[in-house]
């Protein structure tokens, strides 16, 4: 199937007399005739829903889309994208080890992997998004578990070059992580220039309409886990009698091992509910996005041509420094987002936000309705001024999400609030 059929098609096939969409199964808990299969379950000698924490049908058929709109081999849906990103890195990485990872990242991801890995061992060395590979080549050590990178960062919407990385990472036996959140597998389908895992905050456009908060993990099933020093994953696990993943699992080893370890032990599982919603935002993904592009593009052709604005940042117009990783990477569109800042500084951006009305100011990004958002003082506030210009934010920048409502009602909004600057 075409990646537009999957959308709607793929992660759930009903059989006769079956539901023709996709249940909410909600349920915490799943009968069994004999005291044997139960146990099977529990050694992971049978497949099957036995407690929703570690799996339920209605994520079990959102999963699978997922995992067959990026390619992967399966996939692990979360309660939040900053629990993706935390069973990540926590999955191959313990008090020890060491990640490489871009600098310009969201700035709770950022905070996550800073001071709260940090604090349970595991060492961070944050990178301009922008370093060539022979820097790149330098910052791995002999510790080294994981290489982390935004496709678009947010909200600065560097684009990192997933090949290089890839291939940096790879020459070192180690896997790369990429938050494909902004792109999604529609504009970009990161596996297939060489990324490993990838994850998203299925809060944003997959979701699409602000509904349902969520994560995703997805396993390419590509990185040959015995290349490196990976014994979590290569040694038997004595809290499942001592079964070895990459031996019993083969291709999908990391991604059970995610589900039947870390998801058992932490337990930040998304719910029926949500998974039933994200699967209905899933359908349109491939409507909704093209729409998001155009309304952008013709935005910041509008902003970019502003007196009232000093700089903008969006990958898809010619000129941008970030313009041929654009057409490589994301030759439909990039997303929805743009990254300017009016004159004015702080306070210009501050009037002008508080002057729009069809727009709103919320903390939250990619779904259908247009917002802003001013990261210096939300998202990223906890970062001091060397880490906000390190993550690319600008004093008076201006996170836009574009929505899908007409271009023309978008356009005006933002031209009346600009005359507040």
């Amino acid at each position: 199937m075409k990646i537009n059929t999957k959308c709607i098609q793929a992660g759930y096939s009903p059989k006769n007399s079956e539901p023709r969409v996709v249940p909410i199964v909600q349920s915490t808990t799943f009968a069994y005739d004999t005291a044997e299969t139960m146990g099977n379950l529990f050694d992971l000698k049978e497949e099957g829903f036995f407690y929703t924490r570690l799996g339920n049908p209605t994520l079990d058929a959102v999963e699978k889309k997922i995992a067959a709109l990026e390619g992967g081999v399966g996939a692990m849906l979360t309660s939040s994208g900053q629990a993706a990103s935390l069973i990540s890195i926590t999955n191959i990485c313990k008090s020890g080890d060491h990640v490489i990872c871009s600098a310009a990242i969201y700035g709770g991801t950022f905070n996550l992997f800073n001071k709260t890995l940090r604090d349970l061992g595991i060492e961070f060395t944050f990178v301009d998004p922008a370093i060539d590979k022979e820097e790149l080549n330098s910052k791995f050590k002999s510790n080294t578990k994981a290489v982390f990178a935004e496709t678009l960062t947010n909200p600065s919407l560097d684009i990192t070059d997933i090949e290089m990385f890839a291939q940096v990472a790879h020459a070192h036996h180690v896997p790369l992580i990429i938050d494909n959140t902004f792109a999604t597998p529609i504009n970009c389908r990161p596996f297939e220039w060489g990324a490993d895992i990838v994850v998203h905050s299925t809060s944003k456009y997959m979701d699409g309409h602000a509904v349902a908060l969520g994560g995703v993990i997805v396993d390419s099933g590509n990185f040959d886990w015995n290349s490196g020093d990976y014994k979590m994953l290569t040694t038997p696990d004595e809290t499942y009698h001592g079964v070895i993943y990459t031996e019993q699992f083969g291709k999908a080893a990391y991604i059970v091992k995610a589900r039947t370890h870390l998801m058992r032990d932490l337990g930040p599982q998304q719910s029926p509910q949500n998974a039933f919603l994200l699967n209905l935002g899933l359908e349109t993904l491939h409507l909704r996005m093209p729409r998001h592009c155009e309304n952008a593009m013709k935005v910041a052709q509008f902003l970019e041509k502003s007196d009232k604005v000093e700089w903008i940042n969006y990958p898809s117009l010619k000129g941008n420094k970030y313009y041929d990783l654009a057409q490589k990477y994301m030759p439909n569109g990039t997303c929805g987002v743009i990254a300017f800042g009016p004159k004015g500084g702080k306070e210009g951006a501050a009037r002008m936000m508080e002057a729009l009305k069809l727009a709103k100011i919320v903390i939250h990004v990619a779904d259908a309705r247009t917002c802003v958002l001013h990261p210096a003082t939300t998202t990223h506030r906890q970062l001091n001024d060397e880490q906000l210009a390190a993550a690319g934010i600008m004093p008076n920048m201006i996170r836009l999400s574009v929505g899908i409502e007409d271009i023309d009602d978008i356009l005006e909004d933002i031209a009346q609030a600009l005359e507040k600057v």
